[in-house]
């Protein structure tokens, strides 16, 4: 009589227990990894950079921070390359909008400035 037990899959118990294990494992160096990054992130704010640098590096370290989190937390690595289209498609079409003031508008604002047309109209009369 064998002293393993073992489950409607055939799996031994403490093959179970070592696979939590690992999964516990993965799960504190990720967490780990982002409290680094959230720690460099706060650094990066001290350094007294030019904003587009700061932002261009603190931007860097969320997209690490982000890909850690939807990677593992929400176990985007396990998935199918489905997902994984589905997911760039969505990228591709945030940085579209992101990019859209910008590329529409040589002063990236959306309403136009009527004062001074509205003041050399008045200056003709």
């Amino acid at each position: 009589m064998s002293s393993d037990h073992h489950d409607s899959s055939g799996h031994a118990a403490g093959d179970h227990a070592a696979d939590i294990d690992k999964h516990v494992r993965v799960y504190i160096t990720v967490f780990i990894a982002l409290m680094v990054l959230t720690i460099i992130t706060v650094a990066i704010s001290y350094l007294h950079l030019s904003v587009p640098v700061a932002v261009t590096i603190a931007m860097i370290v969320a997209l690490i921070k982000g890909s850690l989190v939807a990677g593992y937390f929400m176990h985007l690595v396990s998935e199918q390359k489905l997902i994984y289209a589905v997911m760039a498609l969505t990228v591709a079409f945030f940085v579209v909008l992101l990019a859209l003031p910008v590329l529409t508008h040589e002063n990236g604002y959306w309403i136009p400035d009527a004062a001074p047309a509205a003041a050399h109209s008045e200056g003709a009369h």
